[in-house]
Parts: C-alpha cells; sequence; structure tokens
C-alpha cells in the first residue's frame, strides 16, 4: 500500500526527493507499455492519501502510517523509486508529444486534497485522510515557524484565518464529495490526546491490522522511518506522541481574534471548536500521551538535542529540484492539467 502526504502550498512535498535520473526508453512501444503495467496497477493497487492545512499533524500522521509494516512512505513523500519510472515516462510523454502546444502551467494552490473527486475516479481504491486542526493553533504555529504557505501572510492574523477557512471549506466540501467510505476526518487534538483510539480507527478505515509499533514511532526513525531536515516539523515528529504544541497558541494571540474569530473562520465553529473560552477544552490525554509528555520532560536535554540534529533547513537549489517542482505541481492539479493539455 502506498501513502502520499500533502500540504497545501509548502514549498516542499511529495515529489521533492525524486530525482530525474538519466534513463530513457528506446522506443515509443517500451513507454507505451510502460505506460499500460502503470495504469493497470494504479487502478487496483490501494494508496493512502494525507492531506490538510500546514501544521495540522500532516507529518505526524505519515511517520505513524510509517510505522506500520503493510505501509512505504519517504520523507515528504512517497519512495522515489515507485515514482522514477512514473515522473520519467510522464515528463517524455508531455514534453516530447505536447511541448509545441504547451502553456506554461502555474498553480498557486497545488493541494491533493482540494482534487480529491477527481483523483479518486482516477484511482479507485484510493482513500483519503483530512487532517483537522483548531485554526488559532495552526495559524500560531505557521506565523511563528514561519512556515510560507500560499495564501497566508506571516505579519497578517487577519488574512491568515480567513484564508485558513476558505481552504478548510474547500477541503471538507471534497471529503464530503468523496463520501465517508473513502474520506476520513481526523482532528489532531484526538490524535495526540487518544492516539490508540484515533489510531484503531484509522487504520479501520484503511482496512489494515493493528500493530503496536504505531504507537511508537520515534522507535523507528532512522530505521524503517525516513525523517528529512527539508520538513519544518521533523524536530518534533522525531519526539512521540505528545502534547507539548497542543496549547502554545492560548494567550499568545492577539486580543481582537478573540472578539473577530467566528467571522474571520466560521469553519472553526461548524467543525466543533470552542471559540468563546479563553482555555479551550480538547479532551483529557490518555496514558501513554501522559507517560511520553512526562519522558520528553524529565529527558529534556536529549530530546532538545535530538530536535537540533532535525532543525529545518532550506533545501539546496538545483536543476533537478526546480524540473521536479514544476511537475509536482502540474501532478498536484489534475484538473488543470486536463485543461490545458486534453482540451487544447
Amino acid at each position: 500500500m502506498f501513502c502520499v502526504g500533502f500540504r497545501l502550498g509548502t514549498s516542499r512535498s511529495t515529489f521533492d526527493n525524486v530525482v530525474v535520473r538519466n534513463e530513457s526508453y528506446s522506443s515509443d512501444s517500451q513507454i507505451n507499455e510502460q505506460i499500460i503495467k502503470i495504469n493497470r496497477s494504479s487502478q487496483t493497487h490501494p494508496m493512502i492519501f494525507i492531506g490538510g492545512m500546514p501544521r495540522s499533524g500532516t507529518t505526524l500522521m505519515r511517520v505513524i502510517l510509517d510505522s506500520h509494516p503493510h505501509i512505504q512512505l519517504m520523507a515528504s513523500g512517497v519512495n522515489a523509486s515507485l515514482l522514477d519510472s512514473a515522473i520519467r515516462l510522464f515528463i517524455y510523454e508531455i514534453l516530447i508529444h505536447h511541448s509545441h502546444n504547451a502553456d506554461v502551467i502555474c498553480d498557486k494552490d497545488p493541494f491533493v486534497l482540494m482534487y480529491a473527486a477527481y483523483i479518486s475516479s482516477i484511482f479507485p481504491t484510493s482513500k483519503f485522510l483530512l487532517l483537522v486542526r483548531d485554526a488559532r493553533a495552526v495559524v500560531y504555529s505557521v506565523m511563528t515557524r514561519e512556515v510560507p504557505v500560499d495564501g497566508f501572510n506571516l505579519t497578517d492574523y487577519r488574512q491568515n484565518f480567513k484564508s485558513w477557512n476558505t481552504q478548510m471549506e474547500i477541503l471538507i466540501d471534497q471529503c464530503i464529495e468523496v463520501g465517508k467510505k473513502k474520506c476520513l476526518i481526523v482532528r489532531y487534538e484526538q490524535l495526540v490526546l487518544q492516539s490508540k483510539k484515533t489510531i484503531e480507527s484509522i487504520l479501520k478505515f484503511l482496512g489494515l491490522p493493528w500493530v503496536d509499533d504505531v504507537l511508537h514511532h520515534e522507535k523507528l526513525v532512522g530505521k524503517k522511518i525516513s525523517v528529512s531536515r527539508t520538513e519544518f516539523s521533523s524536530d518534533q515528529v522525531i519526539k512521540p506522541i505528545n502534547v507539548e504544541g497542543l496549547t502554545k497558541w492560548v494567550g499568545n494571540l492577539p486580543s481582537y481574534i478573540k472578539q473577530e474569530i467566528n467571522s474571520l473562520a466560521p469553519m472553526l465553529k461548524k467543525l466543533g471548536y470552542d471559540t468563546e473560552s479563553d482555555i479551550p477544552w480538547y479532551g483529557l490525554p490518555d496514558e501513554l500521551v501522559l507517560n511520553n509528555t512526562n519522558e520528553l520532560k524529565s529527558n529534556a536535554v536529549y530530546w532538545n538535542a535530538k530536535a537540533k540534529d532535525y532543525a529545518y533547513q532550506p533545501p539546496i537549489p538545483s536543476l533537478e529540484s526546480y524540473i521536479v517542482e514544476g511537475f509536482r505541481m502540474l501532478l498536484k492539479s489534475p484538473i488543470y492539467f486536463r485543461r490545458k493539455f486534453l482540451y487544447i
């Protein structure tokens, strides 16, 4: 089973680690044969798409699922070797057969779950996990950690809440359109507070058996789980599941946000979040999470040093990275792609 993770508008995502290799096919017949094989596989092979706003737990969800023996991922996305052939064939087809008519492709919001209905139609066995988190925590985290997100302004709280609301409306609508059998909404707060119960429901939804490793992903970091320093959350997800970041936003947002939150982000209340209390109640943590959080406090020196080892580092630009980024955006914008290339 493949698991693909996308987040809205961040500069690094699923195809960032794919290398365009210097391999080629000697004839169109070989290319067509490979395309047929890929098409057949895509119709039947189970795929999981993880989506959600940045800072909503998408990376945590990725490393948790990567702990499962039936699922294979890589840092920031799927294994490069799994995608090499498909991307190489795709690039060849576009450049050779369509380059004379192709327009410049630009997509401001390349976000996979915004096209969940379309993706579901071309990958019939696919399933979607939509991570949802309190908008106040999302906006605060984006701004304090200076995460580049399309539609967000790192100096404008009002704009960021409005942008969160707009994107969340689309995500929820797409999830509803796909249906409950194919799209599961996962609340970040429940993922970190009631980890075992929440992960059990996720695995049941995905049709996967339970394994204890999913509760201890931190033990597999650097082994089965690859964590990239080019991801903003890496220094956090290398730790066991804990509640450290759950309410960091409390008391740290501008005072006017509380008065305006229902008009800036009405989706927050629709999703069931308490917008009236100064300190929201997300629920009680389970025993595992309590123990994990206490472990982080009692061994703070060790965990802080480990976090520094995984501190964010901007990727080094290269010709290959620009090529991959361009086609990553194209691949994550299937509706735009179909309009540009199939109807010219």
